[in-house]
């Protein structure tokens, strides 16, 4: 399996992304909130550890995490041609693990695309956005506050994967169709 990592602040398109690489590229798009819940709800040995810590209001660790990312994949059909991390990596350790993960299976990652918006267009969506989804951490001190912890997290990431030459910047600013067809220029030379 080649895989990419879809990586941009909150509010930066990347679960509209998601969807149109699913379409185009046949690739399977990986949430690790989604893979917790589902492994929670079924009450599984390792769904009980991760209820364990997400309950208590705890960050699941990384070795956790892996455990159930290797499980999934390990389920997918063997011609599956590849997977869209979404919601993983955050932490630098989690980067360097990811890919101790894809090496030792003989997958790798192809690589990180980071959606970029700047941080006044990300505001205006996220307070748009609240208007009409009821989400309670739609509100300027909460995204200002998930902002400043997705900086701080991900800065490292997106270093990580600069340095070992898989990171490529998009920019996240037009019509949808514009910035999924800069982010299809890059996929294009992966999935050809």
């Amino acid at each position: 399996m080649v895989n990419i990592i879809l990586c941009g602040a909150p509010g930066s398109g990347k679960g509209t992304q998601s969807d149109f690489i699913v379409d185009k590229y046949a690739l399977t798009h990986l949430s690790t909130g989604d893979l917790m819940r589902k492994e929670m709800a079924s009450g599984s040995e390792l769904g009980q550890l991760l209820n364990s810590y997400i309950s208590q209001g705890h960050l699941v660790p990384d070795d956790v995490t892996l455990q159930l990312l290797e499980q999934y994949i390990d389920s997918l059909p063997k011609d599956t041609k590849g997977l869209i991390f979404d919601g993983f990596p955050r932490t630098l350790n989690q980067a360097i693990q990811l890919e101790r993960l894809m090496k030792k299976r003989g997958d790798k990652t192809a690589m990180l695309i980071d959606i970029n918006v700047p941080e006044d267009e990300i505001i205006r969506r996220l307070l748009e956005r609240g208007k009409t989804s009821g989400r309670a951490d739609d509100n300027l001190e909460t995204i200002k506050e998930r902002l400043k912890v997705y900086h701080e997290q991900t800065r490292p990431v997106d270093d990580y994967y600069e340095l070992i030459d898989k990171y490529v910047r998009i920019q996240g600013l037009g019509k949808v169709s514009e910035i999924f067809g800069r982010i299809s220029r890059v996929l294009d030379k992966i999935y050809k």
